[in-house]
């Protein structure tokens, strides 16, 4: 069986400032079996969980601040109201510039994830392109990062580590058991004059990632959900992300609502 997909709300930011609840409508039309938050838009995390559960859909993961002792009652008691398990946390560049920086971030992370193990909570790195884009001491920033992590997960996003020059599904291969959620995004792979991204997103399946073999590679480290985000796009967002599920669940990559993997939903 695919794997279910989700979709980082992220992606509809914009549209759900204005009216969350009519989002995650359209979300749960266009086929996703699951949601990942990024906000919540004045709603309160039980009632945002209440309607994706009304809808059909799952509550899978959120991106919010890495867990420390001073927030840690307010992420357990968010978690719990959204009823998700994973945790998705994330640095940037100046966390990845060499050894110590990504020594002392990696602690900061488990530090986290230990926080809110005894809640049956699990927390990750969502990665960009400065965690593949160079080495330090002969590694991957982000490699570097998961062998000095023990309880931390790695959310991999498929589009940022084929811009930083890592090819994904090889990657994946290193990341078995340690990666439950993959992160779905295509584009032109273009880059500006400093070496970060001048064009936008694409749907999925328009760009030039070779989702297939991510998926596959995904799979067999142990993925348990595919999320679709797009950061920004060139084209209407709302039709790029029925795209991105029409083509993920049509080509069998991915399975929607109805759990066959068909386009039904």
């Amino acid at each position: 069986m695919p794997l279910p997909l989700g979709l980082q709300l992220y992606s509809l930011r914009e549209a759900a400032a204005k009216d969350f609840p009519a989002v995650l409508e359209k979300v749960a039309a266009m086929g996703y079996a699951g949601v990942e938050f990024a906000g919540l838009h004045n709603l309160k995390a039980a009632d945002a969980a209440r309607i994706v559960r009304d809808l059909g859909m799952v509550c899978v993961s959120a991106h919010m601040s890495c867990p420390d002792k001073d927030n840690v009652n307010q992420v357990v008691d968010d978690a719990k109201a959204l009823g998700i398990g994973y945790l998705v946390t994330g640095g940037w560049i100046d966390h990845y510039k060499d050894a110590d920086s990504i020594k002392a971030y990696a602690a900061k992370v488990e530090a986290g994830a230990e926080l809110v193990a005894p809640y049956g909570l699990k927390v990750g790195i969502h990665n960009h392109w400065c965690e593949f884009d160079h080495l330090v001491d002969g590694k991957l920033p982000h490699a570097i990062f998961m062998s000095l992590t023990k309880k931390a997960f790695a959310q991999l996003d498929i589009y940022w580590a084929k811009f930083g020059g890592t090819d994904p599904a090889a990657y994946l291969a290193t990341l078995a058991g340690r990666v439950p959620l993959l992160h779905v995004k295509d584009g032109t792979l273009e880059k500006n004059e400093k070496g970060g991204p001048c064009t936008p997103h694409t749907a999925v399946g328009a760009g030039k990632i070779d989702t297939a073999a991510a998926v596959e590679a995904a799979e067999k480290a142990g993925t348990k959900w595919l999320l679709v985000e797009l950061d920004n796009c060139a084209t209407d967002m709302e039709q790029a992300v029925r795209d991105s599920a029409s083509f993920l669940i049509g080509k069998g990559l991915a399975a929607g609502a109805c759990g066959c993997g068909c386009s039904c939903s």
